[in-house]
Parts: structure tokens; sequence; C-alpha cells
């Protein structure tokens, strides 16, 4: 959970996070989220509006972690939702889960 966290840190200092609801849609929609993490606290209505984008998409979708643990990980206040703009970071984010 740790090694999650911190890479989703690097990915944020390298510039490859995008958060918030409005803007992670906005880039699942234009292909550029590699993979979606939800909050496993998320409220039923934005958890279904996101996850129905990603499978229309074709974007990985995970659930991991409270919105706090998530914001406190990229350096912002809590987020639900973050899409990572990086294949390489998304491909070890994948790894992590498994």
């Amino acid at each position: 959970m740790n090694k999650l966290l911190n890479t989703l840190g690097l990915a944020m200092r390298a510039g490859k996070i995008i958060s918030g609801e409005d803007l992670v849609i906005r880039e699942i929609r234009s292909k550029k989220a590699k993979i979606v993490i939800l909050a496993t606290d998320t409220a039923r209505n934005t958890e279904k509006k996101i996850s129905d984008k990603c499978q229309f998409y074709q974007v990985p979708m995970i659930r991991f972690g409270t919105r706090q643990e998530l914001g406190n990980a990229i350096g912002k206040t809590e987020r639900v939702v973050i899409a990572v703009t990086d294949f390489g970071f998304a491909k070890m984010i994948q790894q992590l889960v498994q």
C-alpha cells in the first residue's frame, strides 16, 4: 500500500496526475488517462459515473485507499478520483495492485 501511495507521489511530482471528477472525466474522454484510481469511500453516484466512463473508453480503474490517503499521497486535500496520464506510472501501479 505504501509503495502505491509513494508511486502516486512520484507521478504527481512528474506532472502525470490529474485529480478532481470533472478533470478526470475529461482525461478519460480524450483517452489521455492510462489508469484511474477511485477512493473506496466514494459516493455511489460518483462511483457509477467514473466506472461507466472507464468501461466505455476502456480505461483501467482500481479502487484504492480513502479520499484522505489519496489526497495526502499527491500533496493535496482529500481527493476522490485520480487519473494517471503516463503509461509507465500506470503500469507500475497495476503491478503493485496485483
